[in-house]
């Protein structure tokens, strides 16, 4: 209540702001950030749980394929969470900035969805957490680095298929176009 809940709504419009920055770069992003270069199919994802399963560890450049389904998942789940998020409401003061655009039956029942799926949401988390801590203590892979910088420090045989430079001014208008997005989104429909 009071004050947590401004705080909950401006948290909610800054995932807002990063979904979509994360979903426009996931198009037009550096090689590796890209959805067509990192999602596969189930035969890849099975290939790879077999080569886990007999103790091999296969190098990914970029996403590994349990990763890439790791990313669909919490990109999947978040955006469950901020679209639900926009249009709940608390039955006492506060309700999200396109709450008024829907019923209140509607509203409650996204409101409902929203409550459960912050449990999906925190499940998720943990497991990826989880598995970038297993990838660091049982391969030596730190894959927390290049989530961040977006580069990969990559065996040598892998010379020459890095992502190349980030380009940060991209990734600049990328990101103010997806603030932009929000705040159009929370202030102006």
């Amino acid at each position: 209540g009071g004050s947590w809940m401004d705080w909950h709504m401006r948290s909610g419009y800054t995932v807002l702001a990063l979904l979509a920055f994360r979903i426009a770069w996931g198009v037009v992003g550096t090689r590796h950030a890209r959805f067509a270069n990192f999602v596969r199919g189930p035969a890849a994802i099975g290939a790879y749980l077999r080569s886990l399963g007999g103790g091999a560890h296969p190098v990914s450049i970029g996403h590994n394929p349990l990763g890439a389904l790791s990313v669909l998942a919490l990109l999947a789940v978040v955006l469950v969470q901020v679209g639900t998020g926009l249009f709940a409401n608390d039955d006492i003061l506060t309700e999200g900035p396109l709450a008024k655009l829907v019923s209140k039956a509607t509203s409650d029942a996204v409101t409902t969805v929203h409550y459960w799926n912050q449990w999906v949401l925190y499940a998720l988390v943990a497991t990826h957490v989880l598995a970038v801590l297993v990838h660091r203590g049982r391969f030596g892979d730190d894959l927390v680095r290049p989530m961040i910088v977006g580069v990969k420090r990559l065996p040598s045989r892998f010379a020459g298929e890095d992502a190349g430079p980030t380009p940060w001014l991209r990734a600049i208008v990328v990101a103010a176009l997806a603030a932009a997005f929000a705040w159009y989104v929370t202030t102006r429909l």
